[in-house]
C-alpha cells in the first residue's frame, strides 16, 4: 500500500467520521442542551475574523440569495451559515484524519498516542471557545465531559483505523483475511456515521413537527385579542406617542394593490439577522436585566419585574443595514414593552451621564447617546405581535430605538450601563456606520397584471416606502422613460414608525415595461437615488421592477 493511498484514505475516514461526530453533537444539543461544537466554531470565527471579511461574506451571500431567488433572505442566510458551519467541521475532520494517517506513517509505534493527542488538542480548543462564549445552561462540567468523550473518542477511532491500515502485511495465505478486516472496519465507520446522521435527522424532524403544532395555535400574551385590520394582519391595542390610528380610520383607507406586502408582518416571516449560527438561550428564571453605571440606584430585574412596569405597545418597522434596495430584510410588527426612560428614571441618572451601552448574552454590544434612551418611543420589548418574544427574536428582552437600522438594536439584552463615555458597537468595530440611521427607501412589490380594472383599463402597481419616524410625504412612479407620476399613499399608516403602502394605477399599454419608484421623506427630501452598497451606511438607489403586460 502506497503512502499516497494511506493519506487519501485518512482524509476520507476523517471526513466520514466527522459526520458521525456532528450528528452526536447535534443530538446532545437538541435533546439536553449540550454544546453543538460546529456552530460554536462558526460563531467564534464570526466574532474574531476581520470585519472586512465578515462584511464581504454577508454582502455576497445576500446577493447570491437574491440572484438565485431561493427563498426569504433571512431564513435562507441563516440556513446557509449553518450548512457552512457543518461543512467547516467536516473539513476539520478531513484534516484530522489526514494528520493522524500522515504522522502514523512517520511514527508507526506511536499511532494510538497520536490519535489521543489530536483529540486532546481539539478538546482544548473547544473548551477555550466555550469558556469565552459561556457554557450552555447545562453547565461547564457536563459540557466538558461530553466534549471530552466525543473528541477523545474520535481521536482514538482515527488512531485505531490508522493502526489497522498500517499493520504489517500478513503472509499471502492470510492477506485476504487482513484486507477483509480493514474493509469491515472502514464500512463500520461509514455505517455508524450514516446511522447517526439519520437518527439526528429523524429526531430533528419530530421536534420541528411538535414546534409547528404549538406555533399553529398561538395565544396572545395578554387577555386582549388582536384586532383584525383591513389586511387581516391584526393590530392590537397601542399606546404612547406612536399609538396607531383608530380601527375605523384604518378601515376607511383605499385597498392596496394586489401583491403589496401586508402592513403587519407575521412573526414567522419577520426577518432575523444576528451573529449566531444557533439561537442563543438563557435560563429565564436566572436571567436578570442589570441597569447600572452612572445611576443612583442600580437595578437588577427579573422578567416579571420588567413586565410589572407600565407597558407601551407600538407598531414599528425594523430594517437591516444589510438590506439591499428592494430586499426583504425589513419587517413590521407590534411590539410591547417598557419605555427605557421609565427604568432610567427609576434608577436615577447622575450628572454627566451622556451614553448608554448595551450588552447581550450572545456577547453582542452597542452604544448610543442617552438622548435616544430618553425618547419615549424607545422600548425594552418583551412581546411581539401579541405573544412573548420567541427565542429567535430576542427572548426574554430586546430593545427598539427609533430611526436606526437593526444593528444598533440588540436582542437578548441583559445589561445596560449608563456612562459619560461612548462605548463601541459590534458592527461599528467591523466598519459599519457608527450611527446607522435608516435610509429613505421605496420598493415596488407588485405589478398586478391579473387585476386590471376593465372600466378604467388600469393596472394597479403597489409597494412600500419607509423613512423611519420622518415619515413619507410623496411617492412617485416612472414607467420606462416617461414622466414621474404621483402615487397614492395609503395613509395614515399603522403608526408614525412604520412603512407606508402606496398604489399607482397604470393605464394599460401592452408590452414589456420597466417601473421605477422614488420616495420623499416627511420633510420633502428625496431619497438618495445614487447607487451605494450596504456597507457602511445602508444601500441606496431606486428600485426597478419589469413586467410583461
Amino acid at each position: 500500500m502506497t503512502h499516497k493511498n494511506v493519506l487519501l484514505k485518512g482524509l476520507l475516514v476523517g471526513g466520514i467520521s466527522a459526520a458521525g461526530i456532528v450528528a452526536l453533537f447535534y443530538l446532545g444539543g437538541l435533546l439536553v442542551g449540550l454544546p453543538f461544537v460546529p456552530f460554536d466554531i462558526f460563531d467564534w470565527m464570526a466574532r474574531n475574523f476581520p470585519g472586512s471579511i465578515i462584511s464581504f461574506f454577508i454582502d455576497n451571500m445576500v446577493r447570491v440569495i437574491h440572484a438565485l431567488n431561493i427563498g426569504p433572505t433571512a431564513s435562507t442566510a441563516k440556513l446557509t451559515e449553518q450548512l457552512i458551519a457543518i461543512l467547516q467541521f467536516l473539513v476539520v475532520g478531513c484534516i484530522f484524519g489526514l494528520a493522524v494517517a500522515g504522522l502514523g506513517l512517520r511514527y508507526p509505534n506511536r499511532i494510538p498516542r497520536i490519535g489521543w493527542v489530536g483529540g486532546a488538542i481539539l478538546l482544548a480548543a473547544m473548551l477555550l471557545i466555550e469558556t469565552l462564549f459561556g457554557f450552555p445552561q447545562i453547565g461547564p462540567i457536563v459540557s466538558g465531559l461530553w466534549m471530552a468523550i466525543l473528541l477523545l473518542g474520535w481521536g482514538w477511532l482515527l488512531g485505531r483505523w490508522t493502526q489497522i491500515e498500517l499493520a504489517p502485511d500478513l503472509p499471502e495465505q492470510n492477506s485476504s483475511v487482513q484486507n477483509n478486516s480493514r474493509r469491515k472496519f472502514l464500512a463500520w465507520i461509514g455505517a455508524s456515521s450514516l446511522s447517526l446522521f439519520l437518527v439526528a435527522l429523524g429526531v430533528s424532524r419530530l421536534k420541528q413537527t411538535g414546534q409547528a403544532a404549538v406555533a399553529a395555535d398561538p395565544s396572545p400574551a395578554s387577555g386582549t385579542p388582536l384586532i383584525p385590520n383591513t389586511d387581516s394582519a391584526g393590530v392590537g391595542p397601542t399606546s404612547g406617542p406612536a399609538a396607531s390610528p383608530s380601527q375605523n380610520v384604518l378601515a376607511a383607507r383605499f385597498a392596496p394593490a394586489q401583491g403589496t406586502r401586508s402592513e403587519l408582518t407575521p412573526t414567522r416571516q419577520f426577518y432575523r439577522i444576528d451573529i449566531n449560527a444557533n439561537t442563543p438561550s438563557t435560563d429565564p428564571q436566572a436571567w436578570r436585566l442589570k441597569l447600572d453605571g452612572m445611576v443612583s440606584t442600580p437595578l437588577s430585574l427579573t422578567l416579571d419585574q420588567v413586565r410589572a412596569y407600565p407597558s407601551q405597545s407600538q407598531v414599528i418597522t425594523l430594517s437591516c443595514i444589510s438590506n439591499e434596495v428592494g430586499g426583504d430584510l425589513i419587517s413590521t410588527g407590534l411590539w410591547t414593552g417598557v419605555p427605557l426612560k421609565t427604568l432610567l428614571t427609576a434608577a436615577g441618572l447622575k450628572p454627566g451621564a451622556a451614553f448608554f451601552n448595551i450588552k447581550s448574552f450572545d456577547n453582542f454590544y452597542e452604544s448610543l447617546a442617552l438622548a435616544e434612551a430618553m425618547d419615549e418611543r424607545t422600548l425594552l420589548v418583551y412581546d411581539m405581535n401579541g405573544a412573548p418574544l420567541s427565542p429567535e427574536h430576542g427572548f426574554p428582552l430586546r430593545i427598539y430605538i427609533p430611526n436606526h437600522f437593526g444593528m444598533k438594536q440588540p436582542k437578548w439584552v441583559e445589561h445596560i450601563q449608563v456612562s459619560d463615555k461612548s462605548g463601541s458597537g459590534f458592527w461599528v468595530d467591523r466598519g459599519w456606520s457608527p450611527t446607522a440611521f435608516v435610509q429613505t427607501t421605496s420598493v415596488i412589490d407588485s405589478v398586478a397584471i391579473g387585476n386590471k380594472d376593465p372600466s378604467t383599463q388600469t393596472v394597479p402597481v403597489g409597494g412600500i416606502a419607509y423613512s423611519g419616524s420622518r415619515g413619507i410625504s410623496r411617492v412617485e412612479v416612472q414607467v420606462d422613460n416617461g414622466p414621474w407620476q404621483t402615487a397614492q399613499l395609503r395613509v395614515p399608516s399603522l403608526s408614525p414608525l412604520t412603512w407606508v403602502q402606496w398604489r399607482y394605477d397604470y393605464l394599460y399599454q401592452p408590452g414589456r415595461h420597466f417601473f421605477h419608484v422614488r420616495a420623499y421623506d416627511g420633510d420633502g427630501k428625496l431619497q438618495i437615488t445614487d447607487i451605494n452598497p450596504t456597507l457602511p451606511s445602508g444601500a441606496t438607489g431606486m428600485h426597478t421592477l419589469s413586467a410583461d403586460l
